[in-house]
This record gives C-alpha cells, structure tokens and sequence, in this order.
C-alpha cells in the first residue's frame, strides 16, 4: 500500500506578510525591552522606539534626504548600466559557446574578487562621488544578472528553436523571437538580485572611504561622534526600508509581466 504525501500548501501573499510582521514585532520588542531594562548599555543599544522616532524625524532632515537621494542616484546610475551591460553579454555567451569558451577563464578569475576590496584602488584612480560607486556598482551587480541571462538560455525549449530554424529563420531572429522572451523571467530574477546587490555596494561604499555624500557616508560619519549609536541605528533602518521597497516593487513588476511564468511554475 502505497502512501502519497500531499505537497506543502503554498503561503499566500497576505501570509507571508503577515509573518514577517510578526518577525518585526518580535525583534522590535525584543530590543525594547533589553534597552528599557538596561541589560545593554543605551550608548550601545537605544531602544528601538528611540531609533524609530530618530529615523521618522529624519525624514524632515533636508540635508540627510540629500545623502540619500546620492545614494539613490549611484544606485540607479550603476544598476541600469549593469543591465545595459550584463544582458547583451550574457546572451552573446550562452548562444556562442565559441565566445563563451574562450572568454570562461576570464570570467572565473573576475568573478570571485571581492568588489569591497576594489574600494582602495578605486578611491585611487577614480576620486570620490559617483566617479568612483557607479563602476563598483557596475562590477558588482553585473555577475547576477550575466548568470541569470546564461541560465535563462539553457532553459530554452530546443523544440521551439528547431521550429522557427525549419521555416528558415536566422540566428539572430531566434534569439530575438524565442531564447530572449523565454530567458526574460531569469533576467527579471537576475535584476531583483543585483539590484539589492547594488544598494548594499553603493551604501558600503560610502561607509568605507569616508569621504562624500550618501546614506552611507552619514552613517559612517555618525560612526565616530559621540552618541551617534541612534543616527547609526536610524540610517540603518532608512536603509532597511529602501531596500524593502525596491525589492517589493520589483517582485510586483515581475508578477505582473511574467505572470505566466509564476502560473505555470505554481501548476
């Protein structure tokens, strides 16, 4: 007699979210109740209505919304090059394995390399500002999306590309009516992931050469003043929340373009 297990009930959307309100809550009072309580020093930890209070008051601060548009700015900047880079390359390599042959040394070698320890370098050849985070951003975010679009091809069903062959179309017509619209929900993946990519470089960036303007540049400057524990905390959930945001409105965007894509995976 065989037994057959009924698969995991997928959560809905409304569920997800509302566990993960749960987590917040949980973690909120948590570092509520160890500030109040004094179990950790307040020059270390405040308690989190403080840092929420700080982080709201702010929103009116002129000069920290100018550190963050910046920051948004580069992150723009390097994420729609990275696209504009990555997607071409990518499909060159995983529909010419001549290409994709001889440039694989290349590519391993650059792929592991750390795009922090480029900073030093960087803040030497190119200055500070959007000189220097957009081709960090650029190198970063690059990797993600280059894989997904290669991954994207493999995926391509070899059926519909001997069909189209067979009525006498080219290459490149095969690629633009068939591989690229099949591959187009891995590159989705491949930017939702470069895109947290680059807002964790670009914010990172500006901590670690200490100079400038961004979100990151403020917390790091707050870093090192005294009492700045709460603006470091405040600047952390601004970051937080933008990267919720921009993650959110991406999945949203996917959805909704590639919602066949998500029907047929959920059947």
């Amino acid at each position: 007699m065989t037994i057959q297990s009924t698969p995991p009930r997928r959560l809905s959307r409304t569920g997800t979210w509302v566990r993960g309100a749960v987590g917040v809550a949980v973690l909120f009072a948590a570092s509520e109740a160890l500030g109040r309580a004094g179990i950790v020093d307040r020059s270390y930890l405040p308690p989190a209505s403080d840092v929420v209070v700080r982080a709201a008051e702010l929103a009116t601060d002129t000069e920290f919304l100018f550190n963050v548009r910046v920051t948004l700015t580069a992150w723009a900047l390097g994420l729609l090059s990275a696209i504009a880079i990555a997607v071409p390359l990518g499909l060159l390599l995983g529909s010419v394995p001549a290409v994709n042959t001889a440039t694989r040394a290349i590519v391993e070698f650059l792929r592991p390399i750390p795009s922090v320890a480029l900073i030093p370098l960087a803040a030497l050849l190119l200055g500070s500002g959007l000189e220097m985070e957009v081709p960090l951003i650029i190198y970063a975010s690059s990797w993600p999306i280059l894989f997904n679009t290669m991954y994207g091809l493999d995926e391509v069903d070899p059926t519909a590309k001997d069909t189209l062959r067979s009525f006498g179309f080219g290459r490149m017509q095969v690629l633009l009516r068939v591989s690229l619209p099949s591959a187009a929900p891995f590159i989705a993946t491949g930017i939702r992931l470069a895109a947290a990519i680059a807002l964790i470089l670009a914010i990172g960036t500006e901590i670690l050469s200490g100079f400038g303007d961004g979100l990151g540049t403020f917390i790091g400057e707050a870093g090192i003043t005294l009492n700045g524990v709460e603006d470091v905390l405040a600047g952390t959930v601004w970051a937080g929340c933008i990267g919720l945001i921009i993650d959110a409105a991406l999945v949203r965007g996917e959805r909704r373009v590639f919602h066949w894509h998500h029907a047929r995976q959920a059947s």
